[in-house]
Formats: C-alpha cells, structure tokens, sequence
C-alpha cells in the first residue's frame, strides 16, 4: 500500500514538473487518472515538419534597450534595478503552425512582459519558456514580432546572453534555432552568439546606474594607458616569473651557452619527482645531450626553509638546482626554465635563492556549470606547475552538472553529467545554461575513474594536490535529481529500501525559495538520513579513488553554500528541529548543522574540510575540526576584508579568493564585448592582479574603486587581524556559467594566471605591511606613497615586458589560447600611432576594410581604421577594435 501511494505520489510530481516545464499549468486527467498514454501530437497542431522549418527560418535578434529602471520594473525586487529587452523574431518563410513553445536560458528572470504574439515565464534557474497567446496568427514571409520584457538586475555585457534557443512541441523532438546556434570565430578562436545585437549606447547600455562611472575603453584610451610602458629588454632576459625573493647578477655576468643542451644529472633526486619539470625544458628548445651543459640537481634539507625553497647558480661552467625537497628541485628547474628565451640558446649567469610566499597557491576551474576536458585540465596542470602554483580546486560538481564517476552510484553520472531537452529529467537534466538539446555536447560529460587518476597522476608528477568541490547543501541540483532517479528506479523495483537509501529530497516539502541562480530545488534536505549516508558513500568512493591514484585525499571542499529559505515547510525537517539531541532549535541553524556534521564524517574518513565563508562563517567553532580551510570570496568595496579577518581570527586557514581582482570569469577589460560577468568587477586585467596586496586587503581602498568605479572608504579599526594572524594563500576563480569551450577558459585564465602565481608565490617590496593596531583607507589616506606606487608601476612594466617577449611563445608552444589584448591607438595629425600592453606581440591595422598591414612606426592614414593584434606565432588575432 505505501509503495503504491510513493509511486502514485512520484508520478504525481513528474507529470506536474514535467508540465510545468513544458508551459503547461495542469496534466490531462486521463494520465493521472487511468495511467493510459495519451496521443499529445493529437492536442497540437503543430507537426515534427513544422518544428523542423521554425527552427531552420526564424531568425531570433536580442536588444538591451535600456538598463535604466522605468515604473514597469519590481520596485521590491534587486532595490528596483531592472533592464529592458526587445526580443525580436522574424520569419524567413511563412510560419502557420499554432502550439509551439520556446525554451531558452536568460541569467536574470523576467519581471514583465509586453507582446501581442507571445507570453514568457520563468520555469527554474535561468530556463524561461516564451509561448504563443491565443490571438497569435502565425508569421507571414518576412514578417517580424516583438516581445519586450523587462529582467532583474543589469546587462552589462553581450556575453550574457544565451545560445541555443530550443522549438518544441508535446509529442515531437526539440530543435535549436539555428540563428541562436554559436559559433568559433575563426581568427580569434572565440565563441560568437550571433542573435545579440552589438550594444552601442553608453548610458542606457553599459552603464549599470546613473552613478556608475566605469569608462567604456576605447582604443584611445587604451593608448594613453599602455603609454605609461617602458621596456628594459635585459631585465626581461633575466627575468624569472614568478619573481624569485632573492636574484644575485654580476655587473660584468655574460651568458651560460646551452646550444648543446644539458646533461642532466640527477644525484640524490629520483627521475619521476622532476620528470615533467625536465620535460618542459625539451619542449622549449633545451634538449638533454650528454655533451651539454651540466645541470646537477639535490635535496639538501633544511629545517629552516620552508616547503619548496630552492637555489639555483647558472654559470658558463654548470647549472646548479639545490632543493630543501624535491618539490624545491622541482620548482628551480621551472625558474630554469623562466629564463629560457624561445629560440635562442644562451641564459643569463645568476644565482637564485628563493622561497614561496604562501603555502598555497590555488586555482580553480569550475567544471559542474559547463564541463571542460580532461585535455585541458592536463595542460592547465602544466601552466599551473610552470609557474609555481601548487593546488588545483576542482569544481565537480553544481545545479547544472555532476562531472564524476563514482561506481556505486551510477545515476550521477548518467542523468547528473549530461544536459538536453527532457522535461521529465529522468535521461539528463533539463537544459540550462544555454546547452541546447544534445547531451553529447562538450558541456556535458564527466570524468571517469580513469579519467579523474590520471589527471591526479598528472597533478602528483607536478607536486600539485587536487581539491576536489561537489558542493553542497545549496549548488546540489544535479546530485538531487540523479538519487530522485534512482529512487523511482528501485521504486519501480519494489526495493523501497535501496530507493530510499541516498534520497536528498522530501517529497512532502513544498517549501517556496530562490537560489542565488533562481532555482528552487537545488538544496539537498538537512534533515533526512539519507543525505548523510550520501555523503559517506560519496567521500568513501572519492578517497578510494585518489588512494589508488596515488595521491591521497586529505582535503575536500564541501562548498557550504546555503540556500536562504530553503526546508521551512519540509515535513521531516519540523520534526527534527522539534526533536533532536544536536542542539538544533531553529530552521535558521539547519544549515550550519549541516556543514558541522559533513566536516565530521571527513573527519572520521581523516580528510580536512574546507569551504566558502558564507557557508563557513555560521558554523560553531567548538562544532568544527581543529584544521579547517575557509575560501573568503567577500568583496573589498563592500568591507569584505571584515569577514576575512573574522574567520582568520578562528585560527583557521584562510585562502583568500576576492572577487574584486581573483575572478576570472569577470571581463578583463570594461568593454561590452569582452567577455564574463562583472558582479564585482567591470575590468580585472592582467595588471589588476599584478596590483594585489593579498596580506593587507584593506589598503586597497586606496587605488581601486568599486564595480561602479568609484571610490570606496575600508574601514579595518573594528575587525583588525588578531596579532601575527597570516593567510594561507590566494586562490584564482573560473566559474563557467557562460564558458563553454576549453579555449574560452584558456581566453580568460591566462594571461591573468601568471599574475596570480607573481602575487602567490612572491611578496613584492612595494607591497604595504598589514597595519594589526587597524586604521581606515580611502584614496584620501596615503599608505601606499608615490614612491610605492612608481616601484610597483616600473616592476609592472617589465613583468609586461616579459609576458610579451618570452612568456606568450611558452604558452603557444602548450597550445594555450591566452587572451590576446586589443590595441590602443590614436589618429594624431592624420598619423595611426599604436601601442601595446605586452610589448612584443605584432599589432596590425586595416584602413577601409582592406587588407591586414603590421605595424610599426606612426603611419599616415585616411577613413575607417580597425586594428588587433596578432599572437608570436601568428595563428591568432586578437578581437578587433576601431580608431576614431
């Protein structure tokens, strides 16, 4: 009898999610009623044929019209803010089928609409379903129509909007509109979305508010911004990136000639703890030869040093690499490698001494939201491991994603890893983010077990540890709705128990929130058993995976991102909050319990916890491990540096992952057209990150400003760090919302990833002390003097330098598609003068749309002049930008 009502109960709930997800607001009695299956194609006019032709003919065109709030937007929601769309649909061929809907994935929901043809509603995250009202009478030859909607929040960015809109009917399969297909930009290698209108007014489009001061950067601009550079091309010779602590050159030092290449010899290291270090130096043109340049490498400890210290002697006799471990000879042979110019063969005689400034130098890659390969994921552990950085932060899984195998757990993988259109969910997961109707695209997929220990072999061969994140309780959809698919799986096997056995959701909870992404259901239940015994099976596989590898799990990041509102009304979480013996009296201390108790079973499996600071910050600390590691993601301009100190002030390990200049997702430069979301920042360029002071996050008030670009005070007199409180380390953040290609993360990570690694592992000289007494900044206060500043600005320049004339050949050699900058420029007496942020790349220019010239000195020009520039390899372009 319960089986039966369970069963009843489920089909109950898929007909109505699977409805509702389909635009419908009620399911045919006879379905509920009788169980028959019903003929939908009957109900509907439309045909697979008609389908077939509207996705082939329409042609969809998306316009921000103005990001000023008018009367129509929600005064109650986001303080007001809404912006203003025109949709607009235009059919190549006469269209006359009726009962077709449009599925597609806008960030921000739709407040309101106005359309004589269409309705649009937001069904769950950021899906949205645009359907025909009755008085539609289909499209004529050419004809177009409208709908206008407003949003909540800003569109700052044409990269907000979203590909692959999907034409559908009951009965009958889905397709993509072609004209919202993506596609790769062949010179850039860039994805385009092609039905976004190009934004072109600065108020009512880039401007997030009348008080936003954020200067669209023209070529103009950019010019006087890159005239500031000035190269020293033997400081770029002898430049080591990162920047070693200590670096000794002889006024009268010459080269060390390695045109033979280098004899290697090993003494006390063993080959595989340096092999990919060895390795690196053959791509770049240093062969090993045994009647080449000795290169003598050892381990000699020393207490006094800390983890990966190394000295390294280049003479025109041998080079020398003593580590305190092997990681220390293994980071000396990638400062070796540093100085390495693409072919050429001579190094510059030095002596290095050199240490790591913090103990944790972190990247991470979110692959839940888009998936990117395991291809990529290797090279990244080769840039990671060249520059020094020492933890990849694996992001696996989210709302829209599951991206590892665990074998007892099937469903998280066959349903968690993939994306198409399946209202039902019982296949894939239902398709946000743009991912169109094919779950064999490359935003879905997973790592295998195989897949997973390679890329830790992969990360181990490179002294790099793996911390794998499935986040949870908030961010838990893909996980939520795989075990909903295996209980009615073991349901329809009349094996309750088993069904049951990893549940993450009560049934009966009819609780109403939005996450942070707009979902509301994506929070796994706190109070069920079931979600425990989840975890445990989880993390016993996931440890069981990396023992084998060879890399053993002793960190997991749980995410602990809560969802405000989420449990109120679950029926199984009013009975435990009215009787438990966890000290739980409240709905609102769900959440933390949660966290408490997940740290405790990695505790018992003897795996550290750590998570982000929203999650972590209500946690009780008697309740917590003695080791515990929090990501402090809070922005500066909001007096984030509070909340920072608060949790370091625990005496945990604080990873310092500020918004305002380490996400890089964010654009990397304040132009509509460059890519990213921009919550807390508009522009983190490459020189941005150089700029960070991760030890003093306050001071920063005095030469950043805001996400509008105004001036902001810090305010550190409440919360000052406890006296000889440190960080762990910094970490940098790529979320994939909006990526969806290997070479787009590549686009964005690098070359800001160099910078990340300069301000890891080395504490710059003109880096301002942490005042621990506590003091307020403002660009009013002067902490960082005009001495700092111009030391800071010179180093700048020849970190530049470096990029542009040694680093950039590397990465092509990697095949790494780093961002290539657009070019500043200036018409000035009829001459095209232009310039560059990393000097040394090839700047070309076309005049009237003809053909492509270099170049190199001012030019006299005359008309429309379009300019980019052009990788060291000459493979790819960069976007293309115009001089007025």
């Amino acid at each position: 009898m319960y089986m039966n009502k369970m069963n009843k109960k489920m089909l109950a709930l898929t007909i109505a999610a699977s409805l509702s997800l389909l635009g419908c607001e009620k399911a045919p009695k006879p379905a509920v009623d009788t169980g028959e299956r019903i003929n939908l194609q009957a109900i509907y006019s439309v045909t697979q044929s008609d389908i077939n032709k509207i996705a082939e003919n329409l042609a969809v065109n998306y316009r921000v019209v103005t990001n000023i709030p008018t009367d129509k937007c929600d005064s109650k929601v986001a303080d007001g803010a809404c912006f203003e769309v025109e949709l607009t649909f235009t059919a190549k061929q006469a269209i006359a089928a009726k009962d077709w809907t449009i599925h597609f994935s806008q960030i921000a929901p739709i407040q309101s609409f106005e359309s004589d043809d269409f309705s649009v509603k937001h069904l769950n995250g950021d899906l949205h379903l645009i359907s025909l009202k009755d008085t539609f009478s289909g499209f004529a030859p050419g004809e177009q129509k409208t709908l206008n909607f407003r949003a909540m929040f800003w569109s700052l960015a044409e990269s907000d909007v979203m590909p692959n809109y999907i034409v559908s009917a009951p009965g009958l399969e889905a397709r993509v509109i072609e004209s919202t297909k993506p596609f790769i930009d062949k010179e850039s290698g860039l994805e385009v979305v092609p039905h976004v209108e190009a934004f072109t007014d600065t108020n009512t489009q880039f401007k997030r508010s009348a008080s936003d001061n954020t200067q669209w950067l023209t070529s103009e601009k950019l010019y006087q911004r890159n005239s500031r550079l000035v190269e020293d091309k033997l400081a770029v010779i002898q430049a080591i990136i990162p920047t070693p602590k200590s670096v000794s050159i002889d006024a009268n030092s010459g080269f060390a000639d390695i045109s033979q290449g280098i004899a290697v010899s090993l003494g006390n290291v063993k080959h595989e703890e340096v092999e990919a270090a060895i390795s690196r130096l053959g791509k770049l043109g240093v062969k090993q030869s045994s009647a080449g340049l000795p290169l003598r490498l050892s381990i000699v400890s020393n207490n006094d040093k800390v983890i990966g210290s190394y000295g390294l002697t280049v003479t025109d006799k041998e080079i020398s690499i003593v580590g305190v471990d092997a990681n220390g000879v293994f980071n000396g042979l990638q400062s070796l490698a540093s100085l390495v110019t693409v072919g050429e063969s001579r190094l510059p005689m030095l002596a290095v001494d050199d240490e790591p400034h913090f103990a944790f130098r972190g990247m991470l890659v979110d692959v839940a939201r888009n998936f990117h390969s395991k291809e990529f994921i290797l090279k990244l552990l080769d840039q990671m491991a060249a520059y020094k950085l020492n933890k990849l932060h694996l992001h696996l899984g989210d709302d829209e994603g599951w991206r590892l195998e665990i074998p007892s757990l099937p469903e998280l993988t066959d349903i968690g890893a993939k994306r198409c259109f399946d209202v039902i969910e019982e296949n894939c997961l239902i398709s946000q983010l743009g991912a169109g109707i094919d779950d064999n695209s490359s935003v879905s997929g997973y790592y295998s077990v195989s897949d997973y220990q390679e890329i830790l072999q992969a990360a181990t061969a490179r002294h790099i540890q793996v911390i794998p994140s499935l986040d949870m309780p908030g961010h838990s959809r893909a996980s939520i709705k795989a075990m909903t698919a295996r209980y009615k799986k073991f349901m329809a096997l009349e094996d309750e128990a088993k069904a049951k056995q990893f549940l993450l959701e009560d049934f009966e909870d009819n609780t109403t929130y939005s996450s942070v992404q707009f979902y509301g259901d994506n929070t796994i239940n706190a109070c069920l058993e079931s979600s425990y015994d989840f975890v445990v099976e989880v993390m016993t596989q996931v440890k069981k995976i990396h023992a084998d590898a060879g890399q053993p799990l002793t960190r997991y990041h749980i995410g602990a991102d809560e969802t405000a509102g989420a449990w109120l009304e679950s029926p199984a979480c009013k009975a435990f909050v009215a009787d438990n013996d966890k000290g739980v009296t409240q709905m609102s201390e769900l959440g933390a319990y949660f966290i408490e108790r997940v740290a405790g079973i990695l505790s018992d499996l003897d795996i550290e916890t750590a998570g982000w600071s929203d999650g972590m910050e209500h946690t009780r600390v008697d309740n917590m491990p003695a080791i515990v590691q929090a990501n402090a993601w809070d922005a500066l301009f909001w007096g984030g540096h509070d909340k920072v100190h608060q949790l370091a002030n625990r005496d945990w390990q604080v990873v310092i992952s500020s918004p305002d200049v380490l996400y890089f997702d964010f654009p990397h430069e304040a132009d509509p057209k460059e890519h990213g979301y921009y919550w807390a920042s508009r522009h983190t360029n490459t020189e941005k990150v150089f700029q960070f002071m991760p030890d003093n996050l306050p001071v920063h008030a005095e030469f950043w400003l805001d996400r509008q670009d105004n001036a902001y005070v810090a305010d550190d007199t409440k919360t000052p760090l406890a006296a000889g409180q440190k960080f762990l380390g910094i970490q940098g953040q790529l979320w994939s919302e909006n990526v969806r290609t290997d070479d787009m993360v590549e686009h964005k990570v690098f070359p800001r990833l160099l910078a990340l690694a300069e301000r890891a592992w080395h504490q710059a000289d003109w880096a301002v002390p942490y005042n621990y007494q506590g003091a307020k900044y403002s660009s009013q206060s002067n902490t960082f003097t005009a001495d700092l500043k111009a030391m800071r600005d010179s180093q700048w320049y020849s970190f530049a330098s470096t990029l542009g004339h040694k680093e950039f050949a590397k990465l092509e050699l990697a095949q790494i598609d780093y961002r290539l900058p657009t070019v500043g420029a200036i018409i000035q007496a009829g001459k095209l003068h232009a310039n560059i942020a990393f000097p040394g790349l090839t700047i070309e220019y076309q005049v009237n749309g003809g053909n492509w010239l270099t170049y190199h000195d001012p030019i006299a020009v005359s008309g429309e002049v379009n300019l980019r520039s052009r990788s060291t390899n000459g493979l790819r372009a960069s976007r293309i930008t115009q001089v007025k």
